[in-house]
């Protein structure tokens, strides 16, 4: 089974990707809300894909956390984020994302990502 950290700062947020993932058939290892934590998780528990928010709580945004985990693993990304402009989505194109999935995000979409993530 596939395991997947979910990085976002919105409690509901966090808990609908968790039920969308697992009744996907993905094992959730992590929900955390700053990228400090996401990396202490990365550093200690196999990862197979991180569902990341860009805008999270702690010094390093979503895109600062990815270029720090691509420094421990190259683990598959798939940002989920309520910014879609344009800067922020050439500063997440830096990460190789699978996918830049703007919120509210469909299942299908996202089961698509997670597909291509873990193939």
């Amino acid at each position: 089974m596939k395991r997947i950290l979910i990085v976002e700062d919105e409690f509901i947020i966090a808990m609908l990707l968790e039920k969308q993932v697992i009744r996907l058939g993905y094992e959730v290892v992590g929900k955390v809300t700053d990228g400090a934590k996401a990396i202490e998780i990365v550093r200690s528990t196999p990862v197979d894909v991180i569902l990341m928010d860009i805008k999270i709580l702690g010094e390093l945004d979503g895109i600062q956390t990815m270029l720090a985990v691509r420094a421990i693993s190259p683990i598959p990304v798939i940002y989920i984020t309520g910014n879609s402009d344009p800067n922020t989505r050439l500063r997440a194109q830096e990460t190789d994302p699978i996918a830049y999935l703007v919120k509210p995000v469909d299942a299908t979409v996202l089961s698509e990502a997670l597909n291509i993530a873990t193939a």
